[in-house]
């Protein structure tokens, strides 16, 4: 079981860094006029953080979501390649 908890981990993190670098091209590519299609994408989530005052402890809240082309593309690459790791 360990070694499916891993694997699982693995795969996650092979997932977050595939969104990462294709978010990371898809803003380079936005100013390259042929490689523009790249940075089209959409944002959702909670646009104003909500705070959560507790009297000892105070907590804000807020998630956004940034997904364009080229971080789609990024995570099904990085799947392709947990697979062949």
């Amino acid at each position: 079981m360990a070694t499916r908890d891993k694997s699982t981990l693995i795969l996650i993190i092979f997932i977050l860094c595939g969104l990462v670098i294709g978010g990371l091209i898809g803003q380079l590519a936005q100013n390259v006029s042929w490689l523009s299609w790249l940075s089209y994408g959409q944002t959702f989530g909670i646009p104003d953080p909500v705070p959560l005052d507790l009297g000892v402890v105070k907590l804000t809240f807020g998630i956004m979501f940034n997904i364009n082309i080229s971080s789609i593309i990024g995570m099904i690459i990085s799947i392709f390649i947990y697979r062949k790791f």
